[in-house]
């Protein structure tokens, strides 16, 4: 008979273990920020008016206790003395009986005191006014200082804008001063030029970059044409279409050019020289004359010396294409285009005005746009790539001028491009 065998004792459990806890870093606790004790502008002002208001309201209140106590001691003296047994007023327009001691002399001394007391409050009245008139003009001029001294941050960052809105975004406010709403303003609107700043950089460079790239194809196709144009054993048919490629790689070739001078011309000009506006516009002027005279248009114009500083390629790139357009835009019959320079008072002015078709006052802003032409005249393939306007608006502003386009009642355009010194 076997014996069941028991299991084997189990030892005894151990209780787990409790594991060490990891060491933890844990990063200091940012200092608690109390919102209502940040120097805001609504503190600031909240601080400046309401002290403004305890100061003006003490002021005036010590002026009134002053009145009041001169009005007072005015007031205090008697209105009778007595003389030798009879009774003497000692205030105008007292009329005291000098003998009666019974009803009639206390109706006088009442009579008397109530006309002190008028009189005391008419000056104290009279001269409360003139204290009101006065502390109200302290108050009003010195609130328009305060109020000028909180709000010129304000007009920093307006004339900022408006230094941006012409096209300059390398200005930045870079307010100083308390931590406010203003100086936040200020720093967002910093933060948006930056970005609108590298936008147009990168957009600038791209266009530049993209227009170089296509220039040695373009030349590469110009030179390959041009040689089988040259080639006297090739039909009329393959020179008929080497002339049709060649005029249509020359527009890309124009087009190319364009957007580079367009992409260059955006940036502010630093490197400038004298130059003569005249000079450039004569210079312009001769480049057009063989074009001018094919279409019957007759160049005029008054070219006076007008001295800036600016870069001169730039500026005849202004005056050329502002003269090429008024060329090909005329009438085909007795055309003219003037072409003058003046110089006034810190400016030099050029001015192109040539007769053509009627052009509505509402299409002048687009005529500035790339690619964009009025209506059907303008988009004749020989007639340009639609950059020229583009270009002198970026060339002028540029140099920090402005072009405006005005057109004319019998038709055509007058353009002036006024330019700083």
């Amino acid at each position: 008979m076997t014996t069941p065998t028991q299991p084997p004792a189990q030892p005894p459990a151990t209780p787990p273990q409790a594991t060490p806890p990891r060491p933890t870093w844990d990063p200091p606790a940012a200092p608690a920020s109390y919102p209502w004790l940040r120097p805001t502008i609504r503190i600031r002002l909240t601080l400046l008016y309401g002290g403004m208001f305890l100061i003006a309201g003490v002021t005036l209140l010590l002026i009134i206790y002053l009145l009041a106590a001169q009005a007072l001691q005015d007031g205090a003296a008697m209105p009778i003395r007595i003389i030798r047994g009879e009774f003497e007023a000692t205030t105008a327009g007292c009329d005291l009986p000098s003998q009666s001691l019974g009803s009639e002399l206390n109706d006088a001394v009442e009579a008397c005191l109530e006309e002190q007391r008028r009189l005391a409050l008419d000056s104290l009245l009279k001269n409360s006014l003139l204290a009101l008139l006065g502390l109200a003009v302290a108050a009003f001029a010195l609130g328009y200082v305060m109020a000028g001294r909180v709000l010129s941050p304000l007009g920093r960052i307006t004339r900022t804008a408006r230094r941006v809105a012409g096209s300059d975004l390398h200005r930045r406010i870079e307010l100083d001063g308390p931590d406010d709403e203003l100086k936040e303003l200020a720093d967002t609107f910093d933060d948006m030029l930056d970005r609108l700043d590298r936008a147009f950089t990168a957009q600038q460079r791209f266009v530049a970059n993209a227009s170089h790239e296509l220039r040695t194809p373009l030349a590469i196709n110009r030179t390959l044409l041009e040689v089988q144009l040259s080639d006297p054993g090739a039909s009329v048919e393959v020179q008929q279409l080497g002339r049709t490629l060649l005029a249509t790689n020359e527009r890309s070739e124009q087009l190319v050019e364009g957007l580079l001078l367009l992409a260059r011309s955006e940036n502010e000009i630093v490197d400038r020289k004298p130059v003569d506006l005249a000079e450039v516009a004569s210079r312009a002027v001769e480049q057009v004359r063989a074009e001018a005279a094919a279409q019957g248009v007759e160049l005029r114009g008054v070219r006076q010396p007008a001295y800036l500083q600016g870069n001169g390629v730039l500026l005849e790139r202004i005056a050329l294409n502002l003269v090429q357009n008024a060329v090909r835009y005329n009438l085909p019959e007795d055309g003219w285009v003037a072409v003058s320079t003046e110089a006034h008072t810190g400016q030099a002015v050029l001015t192109v005005e040539n007769t053509g078709p009627q052009v509505p006052a509402y299409e002048v802003d687009n005529l500035f746009e790339p690619f964009r032409r009025l209506r059907t005249e303008r988009t004749g393939s020989d007639r340009g790539v639609g950059l020229g306007l583009s270009i002198v608006r970026s060339v002028t502003r540029a140099h920090g001028g402005t072009i405006t386009a005005t057109p004319r009642e019998d038709g055509g355009l007058l353009m002036r491009v006024v330019l700083p010194v």
